[in-house]
């Protein structure tokens, strides 16, 4: 029963017998052997056009140099006040760039408001010296509220950034899930709808430690490739990354393990939803369900061995939470199986 988050998961079998097979013999380094060239490859094909991919270590170095491939002196980037980069990333973007600003934009569950952004936007378009100017938008898919940025949304948000020459990056910590929630394509949900930069991640469905940027603005390329082994993200032996997105791809286990998460977030919310005593806060859209539980039962659910986080009540949420009732979330993966959401479910009961 563990719903804390989808990092508790170890790595799919597939994944890690890809490390194991790839360990013998000899490949060149740093981004240069055969398997990351084949893997590239695979990233083009995947996005239905040509990308130029970086790995690197983790989400946060993801979204940081993605935003720091933008940078300009008093830049500001416009993103959801309760987003990633904002809340649990310790001022890596702003490390990065060497001083550019998050401005936080308003919106109900984890997405920005289109208004509410073109009016932040306005408020520095003047590019007032005192005030510093627009540099970049980052959204995240799916959000930190398990919501999902439908394709008109993110289109919408794409011409905010059109208008005012803008980049527009998308932090895809959770992308497969997004993904198979919308039952779309990978070109479908980025590029062909104005995205320009994306931090894809797999550590979350299934990878060992696999996170990538996948860039659509290949004259940024360059720059890129300086700022990254600058930012000590060049991986030597690369090939174990590589490795990992070869098995993620094959068969298209990736979307297999997305699909699964989602299912089992489905059928958690479900049971939740049929205890007399507890309530969903919001429909789930991905692979994270938003409770709303007695404190006192919720502890004795983590006493039971159940594995889930406390949470903040998001921005625009128009339900109630009761003097005594805490929001909580749960978070399932592609290990999560049906018989620990049963398991679960008669604790609840109980």
């Amino acid at each position: 029963m563990f719903f804390a988050s989808d990092n508790w998961a170890g790595a799919h079998p597939k994944v890690a017998a890809a490390l194991s097979a790839h360990n013998t013999g000899y490949a060149a380094a740093y981004g240069d052997s055969d398997l990351d060239k084949a893997v590239y490859e695979r990233f083009s094909e995947i996005f239905e056009r040509e990308v130029a991919i970086f790995f690197v270590a983790t989400g946060t170095a993801a979204n940081s140099l993605s935003l720091t491939a933008y940078n300009k002196p008093g830049g500001i980037t416009f993103c959801h006040r309760e987003s990633h980069i904002v809340e649990d990333e310790c001022g890596a973007p702003e490390y990065f760039t060497g001083g550019s600003r998050l401005r936080p934009v308003d919106g109900a569950l984890g997405r920005i408001d289109p208004s509410a952004l073109e009016q932040g936007i306005e408020r520095f378009a003047g590019e007032v010296v005192h005030a510093g100017r627009p540099m970049a938008i980052s959204i995240t898919q799916s959000t930190e509220a398990g919501t999902i940025y439908g394709l008109d949304d993110i289109e919408a948000i794409s011409k905010i950034a059109s208008r005012y020459g803008l980049p527009l990056q998308m932090d895809g910590a959770r992308f497969a899930n997004a993904l198979a929630s919308l039952e779309t394509t990978p070109a479908e949900m980025t590029w062909k709808r104005g995205i320009d930069i994306l931090s894809f991640g797999g550590t979350k469905n299934g990878c060992w430690c696999a996170e990538a940027i996948v860039l659509f603005d290949l004259d940024r390329a360059k720059e890129l490739t300086f700022l990254r082994k600058r930012a000590a993200q060049l991986f030597s032996k690369s090939r174990f990354i590589a490795a990992q997105f070869d098995a993620y791809f094959k068969d298209g286990l990736w979307m297999e393990t997305a699909h699964h998460a989602n299912a089992m977030a489905a059928r958690l919310a479900a049971a939740i939803e049929d205890d007399e005593n507890s309530k969903l806060a919001w429909l789930p859209q991905a692979n994270e369900v938003f409770a709303i539980l007695d404190r006192k039962r919720a502890e004795r659910l983590l006493a039971s061995g159940a594995a889930f986080y406390d949470w903040h009540m998001p921005h625009g949420f128009d339900g109630h939470i009761g003097e005594n009732e805490g929001l909580y979330r749960f978070v399932t993966s592609f290990a999560t199986t049906e018989k620990d959401i049963d398991r679960f479910a008669e604790q609840l009961r109980a």
